[in-house]
């Protein structure tokens, strides 16, 4: 049996194609695939602009300076998340504050961020970050509601999450099109739903954001639209652009994107299905009707939280050449972490939860030999 990860991307001959013809263009950056590929994602997540980058940290750093964070602002984002928005929060110099989460899905709902908010007493809260760990975009509407109670920005980090959809009041909203949102953020990292290489993506419904947004993109620079030679440096930017012959792959990756999503929901039905006979020993987390997932994790929950059975799973599992996953390490538990954090659940989460391999080009053979690789572990271990 050949190495199976957690997670892989999907290019084909198409895909291959589109971009050696924008590599033969004679603008292979700043040029028209990029106007493209925004304008392709703008209609995919209805939404009124779509600015793309050079990785998903890039944009939730693009997404936080335009909303002007500075020093000693307070942000409120869950424990259980990849680092990157921490990170992008402090190099602003911002008071990160972390909310528990779910211990089943490890998503922070409103009702932790209110908690946060009491336990603390903050009142002037900047922003919200949220984020839809595994792909299921749970809480968006009910986080929007709490917009106005704290006078926020609520950001969506939805690296999970791209083509992810809910329903509220009878209407189906896409994850990006900031209808319960200011801002939202993507990854198109190789893992993601689609790729571009590395890239990232910014949505939003407001002009003043996205004029701000792609000016941070490139350097801060506004230049005169009569005379390409003059131009003005208005903030401090950076270099955060996607190339065309990436924005070439985006577009083909875009064109798919329901095919890859049916095929991971269909690999996520089949978990769900033959893992039933583990029930003692596992829990899954069972998809609300009023969600379409991006299906981008397939989390498994061992009944009984503990580390150092969870290592043994995964280094076992490795040892059959199944590469299975941490998402994530709390981010409490690192470091470089000297902010506030109340809650139990994410610890739990932590000890308890690991992703098994879910992406498009995984076999059903391949999913029958990890399930019986599975069943040995427990027959073995207990």
């Amino acid at each position: 049996m050949k190495i199976i990860p957690y997670g892989r991307q999907f290019i084909d001959n198409r895909d291959v194609k589109k971009v050696s013809n924008a590599l033969i263009q004679e603008k292979i950056t700043t040029g028209t695939e990029v106007t493209k590929f925004e304008s392709k994602l703008s209609k995919y997540f209805k939404c009124r602009y779509a600015v793309s980058c050079n990785s998903g940290t890039s944009a939730i750093y693009m997404a936080l300076s335009a909303i002007n964070i500075k020093k000693n602002d307070i942000i409120i984002m869950p424990a259980i998340n990849f680092v990157a928005s921490y990170n992008m929060a402090k190099f602003l110099g911002a008071k990160v504050y972390l909310a528990d989460v779910d211990q089943d899905t490890g998503q922070m709902s409103p009702e932790k961020v209110i908690e946060c908010c009491n336990k603390f007493k903050l009142k002037k809260i900047k922003a919200i970050i949220t984020m839809y760990h595994g792909g299921t975009p749970l809480n968006a509407e009910k986080f929007f509601k709490i917009k106005s109670k704290f006078k926020t920005f609520i950001i969506e980090d939805a690296c999970h999450a791209l083509g992810a959809e809910y329903s509220f009041n009878n209407k189906k909203f896409k994850i990006g099109s900031c209808r319960h949102s200011d801002i939202c953020t993507f990854s198109l990292h190789p893992l993601k739903t689609i790729t571009t290489g590395e890239g990232g993506l910014v949505t939003t419904n407001s002009k003043k954001l996205n004029d701000k947004l792609r000016l941070i993109r490139s350097h801060g620079i506004l230049r005169d639209k009569k005379k390409h030679w003059n131009y003005n440096v208005v903030l401090r930017g950076f270099n955060f652009r996607l190339t065309d012959f990436q924005c070439a792959l985006g577009i083909s990756q875009l064109s798919k994107i329901t095919k890859i999503i049916n095929k991971r929901k269909k690999i996520f039905e089949f978990y769900e299905k033959n893992l039933k006979i583990l029930s003692k020993k596992i829990k899954n987390f069972k998809i609300p009707k009023n969600y379409n997932s991006a299906h981008h994790l397939y989390l498994i929950k061992l009944v009984k939280p503990n580390l150092i059975y969870k290592d043994q799973l995964i280094k076992f599992m490795l040892k059959k050449k199944v590469f299975f996953q941490y998402h994530y390490v709390p981010i409490y538990k690192f470091k470089i972490f000297n902010d506030k954090y109340i809650g139990k659940n994410a610890d739990i989460f932590y000890k308890s939860v690991v992703s098994i391999p879910i992406y498009y080009n995984l076999t059903f053979k391949e999913l029958k030999y990890i399930i019986k690789s599975l069943k040995s572990f427990f027959k073995i271990h207990g």
